[in-house]
């Protein structure tokens, strides 16, 4: 009989050899300013090479202790404090005293801070729903991932593709960051986790970049797979243990949905295509993890500046009073939502039917 555990090996090597490693981890330290402290960092280059020689992936570690299925697991100390703003975050979000909570995603990576030298009109857009939904009582908070392309130790790492394997050798929150054996640190879904938690509703604005979504965007759509369908205890599959991930979900998986019932709003503008093929991407998306449609005024494709020049689509923004207004019907589609959802009232007419197809 076949055994369906052992995973499928052939793709070529990828180890470095030390020169090779060496002459990478310099290229970070080009800047002659650098060059009165070769020798010491000839010395960190040396401990950065044990560290990937010896795979030191979560070079700090505790035991997982009671609430996992081996206790005496050692966890990563990072992803132990993740876990920890996670829970904290279910927690007020499972409160019911308290006003509703929007995060409000800015999806573009141009900004003034870095090489466009020029806002965004996302960042616009996201500002005329802001004070709608403050204005209405919510708490808002704001991701803007055009940060990963500006500010300094912000980055979203792209998955792995740990669920292909096996949905429970992909760990909820994302265990393959940091990796300090490779260098793969400064990573911020740790940060990003608790913020769809916590929320009652997410509005995401963002441009269509070449049909699809945005770079970062793109990176934190993929690394939100483990809120669909991971595993809360790695300490079951002792970190990445193929055999054992897969054995689990042969035995029965029931890829628990971690951001379940949440309302939704997608707003997507363009220059000259590819609008609506992105909402319909983005709001499929979320639906597919069991977040909630808010309304038709709550998804939105429209095009800014239609086939006119970009060096002026800020002034076709200030002339489209239209689409202001849109976003503000947005927001306040969302924020009804999210209070009726958050006062028991949202009607979710497919609630606690099982899905014949699980992920």
């Amino acid at each position: 009989m076949a055994d369906h555990t052992e995973p499928r090996k052939g793709m070529p090597g990828v180890e470095l050899t030390r020169k090779e490693f060496v002459r990478r981890y310099m290229q970070q330290y080009l800047d002659p300013a650098f060059d009165a402290l070769r020798e010491e960092l000839d010395h960190i280059a040396a401990v950065a090479w044990d560290g990937y020689i010896e795979g030191r992936k979560a070079p700090v570690t505790r035991k997982a202790g009671s609430g996992y299925a081996d206790p005496d697991y050692d966890l990563s100390v990072d992803w132990i404090e993740a876990r920890r703003r996670i829970d904290e975050a279910r927690a007020r979000h499972e409160g019911r005293d308290r006003p509703p909570r929007i995060l409000i995603v800015n999806g573009s990576p141009r900004s003034e801070n870095t090489c466009p030298g020029e806002m965004s009109k996302t960042w616009r857009l996201m500002e005329i729903a802001r004070p709608v939904l403050e204005a209405g009582g919510a708490d808002v908070d704001i991701l803007d991932l055009s940060r990963t392309v500006s500010e300094y130790g912000i980055n979203i790492h792209p998955c792995k593709a740990c669920f292909s394997t096996a949905a429970p050798l992909c760990h909820w929150p994302c265990s393959c960051y940091p990796n300090h054996s490779l260098g793969q640190t400064q990573d911020w879904m740790n940060d990003i986790y608790p913020l769809w938690v916590a929320a009652d509703g997410v509005m995401i604005v963002t441009p269509v970049h070449w049909y699809q979504s945005t770079s970062p965007l793109k990176l934190m759509i993929d690394r939100l797979v483990c809120a669909d369908g991971g595993n809360p205890d790695p300490t079951s599959t002792h970190g990445k243990k193929v055999k054992e991930a897969k054995q689990l979900e042969l035995d029965g998986w029931d890829y628990p949905r971690h951001l379940a019932g949440r309302v939704f709003s997608v707003v997507v503008h363009g220059d000259v295509e590819g609008a609506e093929t992105l909402r319909r991407m983005l709001s499929d998306w979320l639906a597919s993890m069991a977040l909630v449609p808010a309304g038709g005024r709550a998804e939105i494709d429209r095009y800014i500046g239609y086939y006119e020049p970009y060096a002026t689509s800020h002034e076709a923004l200030d002339s489209d009073n239209a689409i202001q207004e849109e976003m503000r019907n947005a927001a306040r589609t969302l924020l009804q939502a999210a209070k009726a959802r958050l006062g028991g009232a949202l009607v979710e007419y497919d609630a606690g039917l099982t899905d014949p197809r699980p992920k």
